[in-house]
């Protein structure tokens, strides 16, 4: 059943106030991962309740307990449950996203500051978080207004889950779903599950996403002076932390992004002619690779072989070294504690369980090939599994006709080189069928500088998160 005419003319009307809504949101810092701003997911948790509850939907503010980060305990931020709808008649679908982001700092290398949202000429709409995943959330938020304002009666029953820790591992969340998940629990009844936290492949083609990769993070630590030391004193005189970390992390991965931990790589088996042949039907090329990069600088000239080392391969990346002197200037100090930090993203049968002792073992007896009195700690700082569902499912179904509806196209069916953990513990624990339907293109940056969320994205996606319930709660269960 299409979405009436008068909602998506109404999203029209209203795309200035709900640009400004965006601004609102984006200009609350709530990084997860930092200490220093965990009142402000606090407060961020705070704002959507308020939104969600201003328009009719019953909620919870649910405390997670408290987490260790980096020896200082801290509260984590609380779930927000959201109920709307309790028609037996009706399909229930459970809407899940994330109020918190990434961190972001004008000095990283953004154009503007991150936390000001910017409305560009060219419809770009900057700002950290406005494409992960506060531009989705309020993309909800705004097919509620229509609807609470014109006392009009949503075409399926929801059911809402958000949280303030998507980026640092979802921490407390997967306990609050088994929980929530059972009879009597906020979710008891869920038909299907709608996820909007991901992305298009490109510029100009929607997408569905039936599958994600899972998520090692790592934090390998070198440390052996008891303080700082001066290069010109100490240099060549002693074991320097940095330089072991350095060489252990050359270890991890080759230039041509093989795994050189043994047994990761091997877990995966090779693809079928036929699977290729998937990859080789979506609309993607290497120059989008490129534009999204902002480089040409793509590890082949195959968009095959490209696509499934996003989607279908395991990945190792480095992404920095704390303890490190990064400042302006030239500072000529030995540190004397320093941590790597990595990722492995994960695909079937790989799990965090599976790959961690792999990559134990191999660190620590490459650095015993060293010979350095150094001490070397390895931590596993967060982790999920990867997950596929079937995109065959009547909720896919109804997803690819709201698609064809809004952007008059076909959708590119997708696996996506990202991790959001708590998708597979929504669909083990419900036993239903989970859908990506993401808003933003491939183009956002999300986690990079410069973040944006299109203004036709931010639009025309709030009309085809509407009009996928509409045709949600008229396709038959097949």
């Amino acid at each position: 059943m299409p979405a009436p005419a008068a909602f998506l003319q109404y999203v029209d009307d209203n795309a200035d106030a709900f640009i400004q809504r965006l601004s609102d949101a984006v200009a609350i810092p709530s990084v997860s991962g930092d200490p220093v701003h965990r009142d402000d997911v606090v407060k961020m948790a705070n704002w959507l309740n308020n939104q969600l509850k201003a328009f009719g939907v019953e909620t919870q503010l649910v405390d997670l307990g408290k987490h260790v980060v980096d020896g200082q305990e801290l509260p984590l931020p609380p779930a927000i449950l959201g109920r709307i709808g309790t028609d037996p008649s009706k399909k229930t679908v459970l809407i899940y996203g994330h109020f918190d982001v990434q961190p972001a700092s004008k000095s990283d290398g953004w154009d503007t500051e991150p936390f000001t949202l910017v409305v560009h000429e060219d419809g770009r709409l900057i700002g950290r978080g406005s494409s992960d995943d506060k531009g989705p959330i309020l993309g909800w938020l705004n097919v509620l207004q229509y609807h609470h304002q014109h006392g009009k009666e949503l075409p399926v029953n929801i059911r809402f889950c958000f949280e303030g820790m998507e980026e640092s591992g979802s921490e407390g969340l997967d306990d609050l779903v088994v929980k929530e998940s059972k009879a009597g629990g906020w979710f008891d009844g869920v038909d299907c599950v709608c996820i909007s936290d991901n992305y298009w492949l490109n510029d100009r083609t929607p997408a569905l996403t039936y599958g994600l990769r899972g998520l090692a993070y790592f934090k390998a630590t070198v440390s052996g002076p008891g303080r700082d030391l001066h290069s010109g004193v100490f240099g060549r005189m002693v074991h320097e932390p940095m330089t072991d970390l350095v060489l252990l992390m050359s270890k991890l991965v080759d230039g041509s992004g093989k795994i050189l931990v043994p047994g990761v790589d091997e877990m995966v088996e090779p693809p079928t002619d036929s699977e290729r042949a998937i990859y080789e039907r979506l609309d993607y090329s290497i120059k989008d690779v490129e534009d999204a990069a902002g480089g040409q600088v793509t590890l082949s000239a195959s968009k095959v072989d490209v696509l499934m080392g996003r989607m279908r391969y395991p990945s190792l990346s480095l992404h920095g070294i704390e303890g490190a002197f990064s400042g302006a200037g030239a500072k000529t100090v030995i540190p004397a504690k320093v941590s790597g930090k990595f990722s492995i993203r994960l695909v079937p049968p790989q799990t965090p369980e599976l790959v961690e002792p792999l990559v134990n073992a191999y660190l620590e007896a490459e650095f015993k090939k060293l010979g350095s009195k150094n001490k070397l700690t390895i931590e596993n700082l967060h982790g999920g599994k990867p997950w596929m569902a079937d995109h065959r499912h009547w909720n896919f179904e109804a997803a690819k006709i709201a698609t064809r509806a809004v952007y008059k196209q076909e959708p590119d069916l997708t696996r996506e080189g990202g991790s959001i953990p708590v998708t597979l513990t929504f669909a083990e624990s419900l036993g239903v069928n989970v859908l990506l339907l993401p808003m933003g293109r491939g183009d956002d940056g999300a986690h990079s500088t410069n973040e944006k969320l299109d203004r036709s994205n931010f639009i025309e996606g709030t009309k085809l998160l509407g009009t996928y319930l509409y045709e949600l709660g008229a396709i038959a269960k097949s």
